[in-house]
């Protein structure tokens, strides 16, 4: 199990695939606060998603490196309520 502890700010978080998903804002309780802009990845929201700890399969190299691969690392995020996020 994946210590929130150990999972510090501008961390990348990537699929278990290995690609960019995002980046930590923050730990906020039991779900990760992503940054809502990352312009080097082409990411910029209008509000932050969350994804639980519990996606977290492992930290690795300086990564989160997430249970689901990048293409579907998407169906985790949450809204700031804990609601999916809509998708398009």
């Amino acid at each position: 199990m994946v210590n929130a502890s150990d999972i510090s700010e501008h961390m990348e978080i990537v699929g278990a695939d290995g690609v960019h998903v995002g980046k930590v804002d923050h730990m906020d309780g039991d779900r990760i606060k992503m940054t809502r802009k990352d312009r080097e990845h082409g990411q910029d929201s209008s509000h932050h998603h969350y994804v639980r700890l519990a996606a977290v399969a492992s930290l690795d190299g300086g990564k989160v490196w997430l249970s689901a691969d990048a293409a579907n690392a998407g169906q985790l995020f949450e809204e700031e309520d804990g609601s999916p996020v809509e998708h398009e």
